[in-house]
């Protein structure tokens, strides 16, 4: 529990900082003052300033509200989707289970990047706005990060559909929907809320590659991705470190705080876990065996 304690102050620091500290600063996020383009730490600005003049710190919150919304709606519905179509597959299994499984392998073969690339085309040529983007992507990387939740969830009720308690309520005549989501999905939960948080990092991870390649998010909407996007120049990257070690330290907390979550959720919700991971005891050798 202390890692999952740990990671979870972290990360409600995090969302304070991002969600509260643009509140208390004395500048706009639209801000431009290219007299003070790319001026180092001080006073005035506590994390410098960028190309265009703009505080680095007050890009940092905006950006880190964009990236933590990403991963957690990413995730929000990968865990829908996933879950919703394991507890069906597995519950009917026959020809249902057939057809959905075969849909979780179409969308396992379609290559995810080739697809985000020429979306962000296709949205270049007719003129998306940014904003609208944003969404595009949750919808995009939850659509394609499913299937993963859907076979272990799916696992999981195979098993369960065996247990004692699923045949009491076949003997009481229970509805299907009843079944499902009063007897199933709380057993299967624990897994779901694992694989979930660890998703979170994922989805973050994933957002930030995009944005830094330039099909994630775009300006003049900051993230933690686009803001590292300052290392493609070598001048940057040596001597203005300001530019681009403060998104990259919030992405290794942010990534940090979730998985340690994650770990300690998964050692207390499924024992198991602990048994698999500890190291075996072995007797210790005595006289001259210890040297053998």
């Amino acid at each position: 529990m202390k890692r999952v304690h740990l990671g979870l102050i972290i990360l409600l620091m995090l969302v304070l900082f991002c969600f509260l500290g643009p509140y208390f600063s004395p500048y706009t996020l639209e801000e431009t003052n290219l007299s003070e383009a790319r001026q180092p730490p001080s006073f005035s600005h506590w994390l410098g300033t960028d190309g265009a003049g703009r505080d680095v710190l007050l890009r940092l919150m905006y950006g880190g509200r964009i990236s933590l919304l990403v991963g957690f709606c990413a995730v929000g519905l990968e865990v829908i989707l996933g879950t919703m179509v394991g507890l069906v597959s597995g519950y009917y299994g026959g020809v249902v289970d057939q057809i959905l499984m075969r849909l979780v392998d179409v969308v396992f073969c379609i290559p995810f990047l080739p697809v985000l690339l020429l979306t962000s085309a296709v949205l270049s040529e007719i003129q998306v706005p940014p904003g609208a983007r944003i969404y595009l992507m949750i919808l995009i990387m939850g659509f394609f990060s499913w299937p993963y939740l859907a076979r272990i969830v799916r696992g999981q009720v195979l098993a369960l559909r065996e247990e004692d308690f699923m045949i009491a309520t076949e003997v009481l005549g229970l509805k299907t929907r009843r079944k499902i989501f009063q007897h199933l999905l709380p057993n299967v939960l624990p897994q779901v809320l694992v694989t979930g948080t660890l998703g979170v990092a994922a989805a973050i991870l994933t957002e930030a590659v995009l944005s830094f390649l330039g099909v994630g998010v775009q300006p003049p909407y900051p993230s933690w991705g686009n803001m590292v996007q300052a290392v493609n120049d070598f001048h940057d990257f040596k001597y203005r470190t300001w530019l681009w070690l403060p998104p990259g330290m919030a992405i290794f907390l942010t990534v940090l705080s979730v998985n340690l979550m994650g770990d300690g959720l998964r050692d207390v919700l499924d024992p198991r876990t602990k048994e698999i991971d500890a190291p075996r005891k072995t007797p210790q050798n005595k006289g001259w065996g210890k040297f053998l």
